[in-house]
């Protein structure tokens, strides 16, 4: 995969903007992680919103942490904006 692009090599995928696009975010629990992540997510999307973008769910041993963001989707660019940020992110594990 190349660097910046997020959805692989499949030339059938097309998404039509402005749309919903779930980020599925992982890291351990901490407060700090959650509220990095929501900064990324809300710096990106101006109608982010914890109480209403925001889903999150513990390990069955709560060591980690999954947060699926629900961002509005205006374009490849801002998908792949929100992925390199998270990538940077040194409290993320990884994300979808």
């Amino acid at each position: 995969m190349e660097t910046g692009d997020h959805f692989g090599k499949r030339d059938d995928l097309v998404l039509e903007f402005p749309c919903d696009f779930p980020i599925k975010v992982v890291g351990r629990t901490d407060v700090e992680f959650h509220a990095q992540v929501c900064t990324i997510a809300s710096r990106h999307d101006d109608c982010f919103s914890v109480e209403t973008s925001l889903q999150y769910r513990h390990s069955s041993t709560g060591k980690y942490q999954s947060l699926t963001l629900n961002l509005r989707a205006t374009s490849k660019e801002q998908i792949n904006a929100v992925y390199q940020d998270l990538k940077a992110c040194e409290l993320v594990l990884w994300a979808l």
